[in-house]
């Protein structure tokens, strides 16, 4: 049991959706490597969004550009592609990606006067990051499950951005601080900033969550081996 709120089957699914986009694009003349690229610096865009507290934006953009993840790799395996490099080369730029964007965000909460998200988003990115190191590691000593550990555990890379994306469109449809705050009301937390609290506060602790059930796994693998 991986424990994931996306099974296998719904993952399958979803690659073989992506085929046809994916051959499209190869079409015009983009390599496998070329749309990992293209991809990570969508997410600098959509850093860049958050840092200027264009919330609902970055949101829209990590969506976007999450799903387009899925093509460097469908695109690799329909056209016979697949290497070495190109696996690591996804890889990294993934992690790189949710970094840039968490740091973006980070920026963006700094001007709001709130502590609670800029807390929030560094402990959402830490416990991110944990659930990435996890797997990396596992799978470099030789655990797996499955197709590997990508499939172990609540909250996976797909589940997070999922919730991250919400999220942020959430907290940009909401209201912010009142631009008068001597007016009645005006040291109301904003609910903006509440959505944002919600939004980085699960994904820290659902990370968190994922990243003991990595651990749980590899250890019962140990004991089998």
């Amino acid at each position: 049991m991986s424990g994931s709120l996306v099974s296998p089957g719904a993952r399958a699914r979803v690659r073989e959706l992506a085929i046809p986009i994916a051959t499209g694009l190869g079409r015009l003349g983009l390599t496998p490597n070329a749309l990992t690229v293209i991809g990570f610096l969508g997410t600098c865009v959509a850093a860049y969004a958050g840092s200027q507290q264009a919330w609902a934006v970055a949101g829209v953009l990590v969506l976007a550009f999450g799903i387009f993840d899925l093509f460097d790799g469908a695109l690799a395996r329909a056209t016979n592609r697949v290497s070495t490099f190109g696996a690591f080369l996804d890889s990294t730029l993934d992690r790189a990606g949710e970094l840039v964007v968490y740091l973006g965000l980070l920026w963006g909460t700094l001007d709001l006067g709130l502590w609670a998200p800029d807390i929030l988003v560094a402990a959402a990115m830490a416990a991110s990051t944990m659930v990435s190191y996890t797997r990396a590691k596992a799978e470099s000593v030789g655990f797996a499950s499955g197709s590997g550990m990508a499939a172990v555990g609540l909250a996976p890379r797909e589940v997070r951005l999922a919730i991250l994306s919400i999220g942020l469109i959430v907290a940009g449809l909401l209201p912010g601080l009142p631009q008068d705050t001597c007016c009645a009301g005006g040291a109301a937390y904003p609910l903006s900033g509440l959505a944002l609290d919600i939004t980085f506060g699960l994904i820290a602790i659902l990370a968190t969550i994922t990243t003991v059930q990595r651990i749980l796994v590899v250890r019962a693998q140990a004991k089998e081996g």
